[in-house]
């Protein structure tokens, strides 16, 4: 490699460059023969610079050349050229120059390619995630890695200027789960013991904050064992952030500055500040859900009122059983079949709704406006008032769901986000910011028949239900706060818990006893035995971060090696099977697998 190490990138030639003696290091990108005239398209990380190979060379050379395919990895050695000006490529940063090729070396070979490399590859993800090694050569990849990076630096440099501590804490840890299942580490050294990967660094953040830090910053590596989707992985990346001596104004105003410098350094784009708040019942209540896309206006109302006017049944029964009936008014909705509203229930049906129920806005003869089709029979009587109080135009199309508030809302907010996709009415340029605040501190737990947190049991009640918590924990409000981006859930964060006596209470409401919270947190309960300070923060998914800031719709797209929709990496074949040495040295032993997997002996 000695005489043949790279003096200029692929990415990197002028034409001021012209005349000079160079040698790249690269990929063969495109080989194409015009006539005995040779073009190499070399691709590095840093660009395409196309090299020339005239058919006068020698024949060694033109031997070498004729020989290579997609993905060898070769030298050039060569002089720069200026392009003849019928010749430039204006597409190409490097498109007013080549390189006459003097000499080219192969330094290794590429077997066949599963799949083309190029900026847009139809290959299935499951190759792409196989092959990552390939697949990371595209320019695609390439840019996505490079915004990675740099948002990662514009994260430090905004918080070094906010005069925060980045500080590692530990990756093995005792296991407390925090809601999704932990990923277990065996201790050989302790035998029938075991360490946890951390799902979050929310205790050792505290414990900062107990140690006088004041303010620290981490993007800390999480591990939660639970099931893959499009915006969420076993394995991901927070930027996790504490401070000490704040309320929740001074969280919402420092995240929103870091998202501002971030958006503003890696993508020139200007965001405006402050972000909109919604409560969390007001969240519900306009979009049906507690993470509001809020780049389109189609917002769910309340239809309670004329429900119990109406002769419907299903409105009646819902209202009877304290539960409530939504609506969607959708403009121009003259255009939706019987087929099209069936969908539409489909959607609200997975999100628990019973059905979903609809009628339409038309002209009569008179030129009045009336109801008609679905259960607009049931409305009749009352038509005009409806339309009339509701604001409705012709060819409108009313969608409701009936049922208890969350279910209800929940269904017609899917179905108004299937909406906003279908008929096009999300700008898919737009980065539209806010906060959902006041959410639940509790939730009722069917399953358990007892109360949970809604987020995490360290967060702060706010100060007026701390004298009946206990009461009625379903009122309870926390100081709880979640970042929303175009419908995702960025980050969550809250005020925590100070005083041990406090954190206590929280642990008998969720059930647990003292005995068993001091076994499971009793060195965070000592710790705030010691002058803890008021303190609190945010934790925000920098893999969900990296994937809006990239137009993208899964966090597989900006993570260099990323898990499949199984959880599983197909590249180096894991999880997978250990010597039974290892079992044995950990004094572990396996009793049984799923079915159609074979027995580990």
């Amino acid at each position: 490699m000695e005489n043949y190490k790279r003096t200029h990138s692929c990415g990197e030639l002028r034409l001021i460059d012209a005349n000079k003696r160079v040698i790249l290091n690269g990929w063969v990108h495109r080989i194409r023969d015009h006539g005995g005239i040779h073009f190499i398209n070399l691709r590095d990380r840093y660009g395409i610079t196309q090299v020339v190979v005239n058919p006068g060379s020698p024949e060694s050379l033109l031997e070498t050349v004729r020989s290579l395919k997609p993905e060898y990895c070769i030298a050039v050695k060569g002089k720069v050229l200026k392009r003849p000006r019928n010749m430039v490529n204006h597409d190409m940063p490097t498109g007013e120059i080549e390189v006459e090729a003097r000499e080219i070396v192969i330094l290794s070979q590429c077997a066949p390619l599963p799949f083309v490399i190029d900026d847009k590859t139809d290959a299935r993800d499951e190759a792409r995630i196989k092959y990552r090694y390939l697949d990371l050569r595209s320019f695609s990849m390439q840019r996505k890695i490079r915004l990675r990076h740099r948002a990662a630096f514009a994260v430090r440099e905004f918080l070094e200027g906010e005069e925060f501590y980045e500080i590692e804490t530990p990756t093995l840890i005792k296991s407390t789960p925090e809601g999704a299942r932990d990923f277990l580490v065996p201790a050989r050294l302790f035998p029938g013991k075991f360490f946890a990967l951390p799902q979050s660094p929310q205790l050792f953040k505290q414990i900062l904050m107990v140690g006088g830090l004041d303010r620290y910053f981490q993007l800390a590596r999480c591990y939660r064992d639970e099931d893959a989707r499009g915006d969420r992985q076993l394995e991901f990346t927070q930027i996790d952030i504490e401070m000490s001596f704040v309320d929740r104004e001074d969280v919402l105003s420092l995240t929103e500055g870091l998202y501002a410098h971030l958006f503003k350094k890696v993508l020139g784009a200007e965001l405006s500040l402050p972000f909109p708040r919604l409560s969390f019942a007001q969240a519900m209540d306009r979009f049906g859900t507690d993470k509001p896309d809020g780049r389109f206006a189609l917002e769910l109302g309340d239809f309670s009122p004329w429900a119990g006017e109406g002769e419907f049944g299903v409105f009646q029964e819902a209202l009877a059983g304290g539960g409530t009936v939504k609506y969607l008014a959708v403009p121009e909705g003259e255009n939706f079949t019987r087929k099209g509203i069936a969908e539409l229930e489909e959607t609200a049906k997975t999100y628990g709704a019973g059905g979903l129920a609809w009628m339409r806005v038309v002209k009569t003869p008179e030129g009045r406006g009336a109801l008609e089709g679905g259960i607009a029979k049931f409305f009749a009587p009352r038509q005009e008032a409806i339309i009339s109080a509701l604001g409705l135009k012709e060819g409108t199309l009313l969608l409701f769901s009936a049922g208890p508030w969350k279910t209800a809302c929940q269904s017609l907010g899917a179905v108004r986000l299937k909406l906003g996709r279908d008929l096009g009415l999300i700008d898919k340029n737009r980065f539209h910011f806010l906060w959902v605040v006041d959410f639940p501190l509790f939730e009722y737990s069917e399953e358990n028949q007892g109360w949970k947190p809604a987020h995490h049991m360290f967060s702060m009640p706010q100060k007026r239900f701390l004298p009946t918590l206990e009461e009625n924990p379903g009122e309870v409000l926390g100081d709880l706060y979640d970042l929303v981006l175009n419908g995702y859930e960025l980050g969550s964060g809250s005020i925590r818990i100070h005083d041990p006596e406090l954190q206590k209470r929280i642990f008998r409401i969720i059930g647990l006893s003292d005995e068993e919270a001091e076994k499971r947190f009793g060195f965070l309960l000592k710790a705030f035995a010691f002058g803890a300070p008021p303190h609190g923060g945010i934790a925000a998914g920098f893999d969900r971060t990296v994937m809006l800031m990239a137009g993208e719709e899964s966090i597989r797209e900006v993570i260099p090696f990323p898990k499949n929709t199984q959880g599983a990496s197909p590249m180096e074949e894991s999880p997978a099977e250990v010597d039974p040495r290892q079992l044995e040295e950990l004094g572990l032993q396996i009793r049984g697998k799923t079915p159609g997997q074979e027995r580990q002996t």
